[in-house]
């Protein structure tokens, strides 16, 4: 005879709260990407009240949807509700995050890649079945375009501030004109952050992603910077021409189906005395200590992109929260000597690997 357990009623409620959370923010998940697409937070980043029918004249939209976008975003604490006025304000701090490229905490640009990458879900579904993977290209362009803004917030408020200094002896080569080979450089934002602060320096980016590729030249074009920053298509393991006084991986190492080949290669590219920076999400070493806010979304889009995407073109996924002891296993597996954190923020862990 069989023992039911006993069920702790509090319990139950509570996790149906968390349930009835979950939908909400999937949903402003949507909604948020919507206001994005059609320039709703940028319309209300003065700061001040404003009417559905004001914000649906400013953004050529129906007021009938607006109203109900706006109702929503009230409920979710994105802006506050004035019933008095029956307007709704969008608070400066955050439209600092919602509504502003050039911020360091642009996050706009994540909900643009998370909403794309609920819309594999199927695609994704069918390979925990059958053990493939999803390729990168195989996603939306949502995914590339959302990837590229969030990870252009993160890069311009620290990469040439903060990252390059804290590796040994870069920035100096790069000050005299050294050589960077930008692997997995997706649509080349660091690159081109590169060669705008180092001017003699020559940067070259590397994808498999002809898309990608094409986006990364308009940038530069645009950037003004396409006369030292030049873009190719290739693999981890099949670039090549010269050596470099760095090579850098941005949030890609954990994307490809054999880092360990990909680290090999990266040493036999690497110039006398260069070095290898590894930009990872930050993870510690023990999944328990992953379990948090920023980790619950790294496994989440880790189980819907990272994934998939490393066993397309290998049998290995280090996902993206391996830690920093997978990641200097690998790294040595590849042929480095030595790999030392170099840097670390909220987001994201800077290795430094070395001969």
């Amino acid at each position: 005879m069989s023992i039911l357990p006993t069920i702790d009623e509090a319990k139950i409620e509570a996790f149906a709260n968390q349930i009835v959370t979950d939908v909400g923010a999937a949903l402003a998940t949507a909604l948020v990407a919507v206001g994005d697409r059609l320039g709703l937070y940028r319309a209300m980043a003065d700061g001040q009240p404003v009417s559905a029918a004001e914000l649906a004249g400013r953004t050529g939209t129906q007021e009938r949807y607006i109203r109900e976008w706006l109702n929503a975003q009230a409920a979710g604490g994105y802006v506050t509700y004035d019933p008095e006025q029956d307007a709704y304000t969008l608070p400066a701090e955050h439209a600092f995050v919602l509504a502003d490229e050039t911020s360091p905490v642009a996050l706009a640009g994540m909900f643009q890649s998370a909403v794309a990458v609920i819309d594999s879900r199927e695609k994704v579904a069918e390979r925990f079945v059958d053990g493939g993977g999803v390729g990168w290209h195989q996603h939306s362009h949502q995914l590339f375009e959302g990837t590229a803004r969030g990870f252009g917030a993160k890069y311009r408020a620290s990469l040439v501030q903060e990252w390059l200094p804290a590796l040994d002896g870069v920035v100096e080569r790069l000050e005299r004109g050294g050589r960077v080979a930008d692997i997995g450089c997706g649509h080349g934002i660091s690159s081109i952050l590169i060669a705008q602060a180092f001017p003699d320096a020559t940067v070259v980016g590397f994808d498999y992603h002809a898309d990608s590729i094409a986006a990364a030249r308009e940038e530069a074009e645009k950037a003004g910077v396409a006369d030292r920053v030049r873009f190719e298509i290739a693999g981890a393991d099949g670039y090549g021409g010269q050596r470099y006084d760095l090579i850098a991986f941005f949030d890609s190492l954990h994307d490809m189906g054999d880092p360990v080949a990909a680290a090999r290669h990266a040493r036999a590219a690497l110039a006398e005395g260069g070095k290898v920076m590894l930009v990872e999400p930050y993870a510690n070493d023990r999944i328990e200590d992953n379990l948090n806010p920023v980790g619950r979304v790294y496994y989440g889009f880790s189980t819907l992109v990272c994934t998939p995407g490393a066993l397309s073109q290998g049998a290995t996924a280090l996902g993206t929260q391996a830690g920093e002891g997978a990641l200097r296993e690998v790294m040595l597996a590849g042929g480095f000597g030595s790999v030392r954190r170099a840097a670390e923020t909220p987001f994201n862990l800077v290795l430094e690997a070395r001969a």
